[in-house]
């Protein structure tokens, strides 16, 4: 294999000989030099001049007189002109993102050098005079006139007045525009190139020879360069391509533009150096399903690669630099990275990132107060934790608090916390406090000995960079160029950071290159593996957004979607032509963006290639994991806990509450993690409402309006009740109250600050609390006796190591008195009604065992004992009491038999205690082992799941 480059060279020295000082190389990048060079060097024994060399764009802009402005600057001069001409009251904020836009189709316009005066014609003009248009082709015309067809100038619509009048006003913007960039000496890379172009004085030129190397497509810009020089003799053209492309297949996109490009500017290398591609060739397609997949499997295939310099890898996703970086082997000596590392996927990022949210989205100017989530995201950042030693300590408070909406000066525990959660009001606040933070950081990295680490040279570079890019924002604003809302400028921070890399320093023609795919031009390797071929990743998806209708650019000569996909082409097509061991992997999951389909340039060169393809599949080696059973015996240490925790003669003992039974009816497991090993899921503070909190909060507000209603006697008269329905704003505000005990966790006379769900949750909270009301309005008039009241009851059991008495209790909701019956109510604000047939189901571990129903009998039974009256436990579902007929008191009986309803506890005591002992002597039964539960389901919402390998 002879490469390009090294034709290019022993051809450039032949014609020109040892003295090259008068000649520069132009290349379409800056990389390819680094290789020509070494090319050259091997050409001649004796030292040589080496050429001049630059990029298209380098010399361009050693040409011009004008400088290329800042983008943000450049976008800023355009809002005036904007202004000036349309008299829009848009703001800067608005106009942004789409003056880019209109900047981007400008720069087409130059490079393209159209006549902006007819492109941004009026409409109705254009359409007049296109017969007029002499320097359209037939195919431009055929453009114009479909352009027509499909926007009808006389059937107008709001959206096609809006675009019409923006129309008729961008010639004018184009002009006044590009007026004032040259007055302030500064221009946008197409009004640049247009400007050198039309200035050009070839006579005045530095150098006596222009080699341009390895072009592909030309916009109009480039094309009327190359015809200058060539016309006065100053110009060498060395085109790269393959017959197969060019003729042996005739409408083959790949060769469209060189075809052009060879006739107009004739190659000074000979045409049989192009007849490569059907040399033989092994290419393999390996499919995988996953894009990290590819990266795990690479480098099991350099080992049989060779020589590392001929080896190279081309990322068409540059996202998986990451993966790949991590998958290199010790015995790779040599790597080069022509792309950068994202500045985005450092920690510097992670932080300014959080930082910016912290003082945006994080904060509340009408109430003084951050959230909690902006606060612990950046309090748990690792920067933070460094720069601070109360971080920790603050993060925790904060979630064990329930803290949701903290304020500043509960979160300045040290100084550099005090710069953190300092609220800042203005954008040149903003980009102030951030530079201050960068600072700080910055000294983590000033210790001695610590510039070996290559991580610590990555992140030192990231801050650099970040601190640049964010200081640039900063003199723009001082300057009173940029004037923006501090969303935006948060939003022009990450654009600008996320469009930043870290460039990798290295000997660029030495060892295996890791590349992107537009760093591999006029670059040829013998070994070639290609990760993430898919459609989508080459050729890139979609078009460019542009104010300037397809149509219109196709008549016009501007770039289209066409120009892209064939440049594609060619890339992809003249990196495999010299190659002789291709490798092309791609993804087949169609997860987000990827549609999990090889790139069409696959299915090109299997259909057209001449060379013989194997399809091979990686696939993961998956072993099924077994999930063994778990049976936790009760070993003495085991009952020393739990007779620790539940034996009334130890000081530390608790009580056995009807959640911990119906645990351990549910699963035995479950009972031994949370009852007995004591462990406990992590505290967090979430914003959602699950239907545990729904409840407290309701059963607060029931007991604040009953506590108000009682202030004055235990009795609930009926006018009471009526009295309170009729009060919204009283009603509400017990609802706020129990929000801002149970979930905000801030004093009861601030004011609750609600998010939309919680919003929702606190108008249904208030409907249920008034159904309640409606509920007793039923029952009046009834003596009110308690509300989460606090009740328990000793019970002694046998066990093998002799009588252990227990305490067995909980919080009863309330409890009412009628005509000598008291009532046991809990509120149900969730699930349905349950009908046990008998009192035994309440105890046999299924999947329908009414466990609601078990608690309100148990509490009955320990209130059966404590007073003289008759009890009847009652479970009142308040989503289900709207109908009038609708009561509380539970019944029993088979299906599809007559229930009895249990008015009177005194009827099934008996039975429920002699089960009840039964159950505690099973608890504590050191024969009976703590087991999983028979039933999945239950799993499902269970904390310990993940530890049961369920």
């Amino acid at each position: 294999m002879q490469p390009f480059l090294q034709l290019v060279a022993h051809d450039l020295y032949t014609k020109i000989g040892n003295d090259l000082s008068r000649t520069v190389l132009v290349f379409p990048n800056k990389r390819t030099n680094l290789f020509f060079n070494e090319y050259l060097a091997e050409e001649s024994d004796q030292p040589i001049w080496s050429p001049a060399a630059m990029s298209i764009s380098d010399l361009l802009q050693k040409l011009s007189i004008q400088k290329a402005g800042d983008p943000i600057r450049l976008v800023c001069e355009l809002y005036k002109v904007f202004k000036e001409e349309t008299g829009s009251r848009e703001t800067l904020d608005d106009f942004y993102f789409w003056g880019e836009l209109l900047i981007s189709d400008f720069d087409d316009v130059d490079k393209n050098m159209v006549d902006a005066d007819k492109l941004f014609s009026n409409l109705q003009d254009l359409k007049n005079l296109m017969d007029d248009y002499e320097f359209l082709d037939e195919e431009q015309e055929e453009a114009i006139r479909q352009f027509f067809q499909n926007f009808s100038i006389e059937r107008r619509t709001e959206l096609k007045e809006k675009f019409i009048s923006l129309w008729d006003k961008l010639g004018i913007i184009y002009h006044r525009y590009r007026e004032n960039l040259a007055e302030l000496g500064i221009a946008y890379e197409g009004m640049l190139y247009r400007n050198v172009i039309e200035q050009l004085d070839t006579d005045r030129l530095k150098y006596d020879k222009y080699v341009f190397v390895g072009f592909n497509v030309l916009n109009k810009v480039e094309k009327e360069f190359f015809q200058k020089l060539q016309k006065a003799g100053k110009a060498m053209f060395y085109w790269d391509y393959d017959l197969f492309y060019t003729q042996r297949i005739s409408k083959h996109e790949a060769g469209e533009f060189i075809k052009r490009n060879l006739i107009d500017f004739p190659n000074e290398l000979p045409e049989s150096y192009f007849d490569i591609f059907r040399k033989p060739k092994k290419i393999r397609y390996i499919s995988a399903s996953t894009e990290n997949a590819q990266a795990r499997f690479l480098f099991s295939q350099t080992a049989q690669m060779g020589s590392e310099k001929e080896n190279a890898i081309v990322l068409c996703n540059e996202a998986l630099l990451l993966p790949v970086l991590h998958s290199i082997p010790q015995d790779v000596q040599n790597v080069n990275i022509t792309m950068g590392f994202p500045l985005a996927q450092t920690p510097v990022y992670s932080f300014i990132n959080a930082a910016m949210e912290l003082q945006t989205n994080g904060y509340r100017p009408d109430t003084g107060r951050f959230t909690y989530e902006a606060v612990s995201k950046i309090l748990k950042h690792p920067y933070t934790r460094q720069l601070s030693d109360h971080a920790t300590r603050l993060e925790r408070e904060l979630t064990k608090t329930n803290r949701f909406y903290p304020l500043p000066s509960e979160l300045k525990k040290d100084d550099f916390l005090t710069i953190l959660f300092t609220p800042q009001s203005n954008i040149r606040e903003l980009c102030d406090y951030l530079l201050r933070l960068i600072k700080s950081i910055s000294i983590l990295y000033r210790k001695e000995g610590e510039y070996d680490d290559i991580f610590n040279q990555l992140y030192r570079e990231s801050i650099f960079q970040s601190h640049l890019k964010i200081n640039r924002l900063y003199s723009l604003i001082e300057s009173g160029e940029l004037s923006v809302r501090t969303d935006t400028l948060k939003r022009l921070i990450t654009k600008v950071l996320t469009a930043s890399n870290i460039p990798f320093h290295g000997e660029p023609a030495i060892g295996l290159q890791i590349m992107g795919v537009l760093e591999t031009r006029n670059l040829d390797f013998r070994n070639l593996i290609m990760l993430s071929l898919n459609e989508g990743q080459l050729p890139k998806a979609g078009g460019e957004s542009s104010f300037i209708p397809y149509n219109l650019r196709k008549a016009f000569g501007m770039t289209t979607i066409e120009h892209k996909n064939a440049v594609y082409a060619y890339y992809f097509y003249r990196l495999i032509q010299r190659a002789e061991n291709i490798t092309l992997l791609y993804n087949t999951s169609s997860d987000g963006l990827n549609r999990g389909e090889e790139s069409r340039f696959m299915l090109q060169l299997l259909v057209e290639g001449p060379h013989e393809i194997t399809r091979e599949y990686l696939e993961a080696g998956q072993s099924p994991q077994n999930t063994l059973e778990i049976q936790i015996e009760k070993t003495p240490e085991i009952l020393r806990r739990l007779y620790r925790a539940y034996d009334t003669a130890q000081p530390e003992s608790v009580i056995l509450s009807p959640s911990a039974l119906n645990t351990y009816l549910d699963c035995r497991l479950r009972f031994y993690y949370r009852y007995v090993a004591g462990l406990k899921t992590p505290d967090e503070v979430s914003a959602e409402i699950d239907s545990a909190l729904f409840g407290t909060i309701f059963h607060l507000s029931a007991q604040l309006a009953y506590t108000d209603l009682t202030a004055n006697g235990k009795m609930i008269q009926r006018e009471d009740l009526e009295r309170l329905l009729r009060d919204e704003i009283k009603l509400q505000g017990y609802v706020d109250q129990a929000f801002k005990q149970e979930l905000f966790k801030v004093a009861p006379e601030e004011k609750p600050e609600y998010n939309g769900v919680q919003l929702i949750n606190s108008k249904v909270i208030v409907s249920y609390l008034k159904q309640l009301l409606r509920n007793d309005l039923q029952y009046t008039p009834f003596e009110m006796v308690a509300m989460e009241k606090k009740v328990s009851e000793k019970i002694t059991i046998q066990t093998a190591l002799g009588p252990l008495t227990l305490r067995l209790g909980g919080t009863i909701d309330r409890m009412d008195a009628k005509e000598g019956t008291l009532r046991i109510v809990d509120y149900k604000t969730g699930g349905s009604p349950k009908i046990p047939a008998n009192i035994e189901q309440l105890f046999t571990p299924s999947e329908t065992r009414p466990n609601y129903i078990f608690q309100t009998f148990l509490y009955a039974a320990i209130m059966s004992r404590k007073q003289p009256l008759m009890v009847a436990p009652a479970l009142l579902y308040i989503h289900r009491a709207a109908s009038e007929s609708y009561s509380p008191v539970i019944e029993m009986g088979e299906p599809r038999k007559p229930k009895i309803p249990v008015n009177n506890f005194a009827f099934f005591e008996d039975e429920f205690r002699e089960r009840l002992q039964a159950l505690l002597e099973e608890i504590f039964d050191e024969k009976e082992p703590f087991t999983q539960t028979e039933d999945i389901k239950k799993c499902a919402y269970c904390d310990f799941k993940a530890m049961c390998k369920r």
